[in-house]
């Protein structure tokens, strides 16, 4: 009987790990590394997390030169996040399912200070995700694609 019970939890745990590779794959939720458009190399990681039905997205980790400071300060916010620590800052905030998109957010860019609104699709399989920051309206900003971390 024993035997049994175990045979039966393996395969349930079996037929629950494809389903939560899915899930993952069609949601934004989880961990992403961002890539600097000038250098193609990674600049953080930000950790994707949905609580109501709205994701929000912080900085877990920079990804510095030794040189560099390795946790430096929002220096040029103009918000409560003014001279905050950048890692654990949240710079994605508001986005919301909307058919195949994630609309109606905000994206804060640490290195100016500046707030754009924000909108961002899976691509890849939900292996990555291109995440646009734009004035007034989607055509007028540019768009980043991040990379799932696994």
């Amino acid at each position: 009987m024993r035997h049994l019970i175990q045979a039966s939890l393996i395969a349930a745990t079996m037929l629950a790990l494809p389903a939560a590779a899915w899930a993952q794959a069609t949601s934004p939720v989880g961990t992403w590394k961002t890539i600097d458009d000038k250098t193609g190399k990674p600049k953080a990681l930000v950790r994707i997390t949905e609580e109501g039905g709205v994701l929000t997205g912080k900085i877990e980790k920079l990804y510095r030169a030794p040189s560099e400071e390795q946790n430096p300060l929002c220096g040029k916010c103009s918000d409560a996040r003014k001279d905050q620590p950048i890692i654990g800052m949240t710079i994605l905030s508001g986005l919301k399912k909307d058919g195949g998109d994630y609309t109606g957010g905000e994206i804060l860019d640490p290195a100016a200070g500046k707030t754009y609104k924000s909108k961002a699709t899976l691509a890849d399989n939900g292996n990555k995700l291109e995440v646009r920051g734009y004035i007034g309206a989607p055509m007028f900003g540019r768009t980043q694609t991040w990379q799932r971390e696994q």
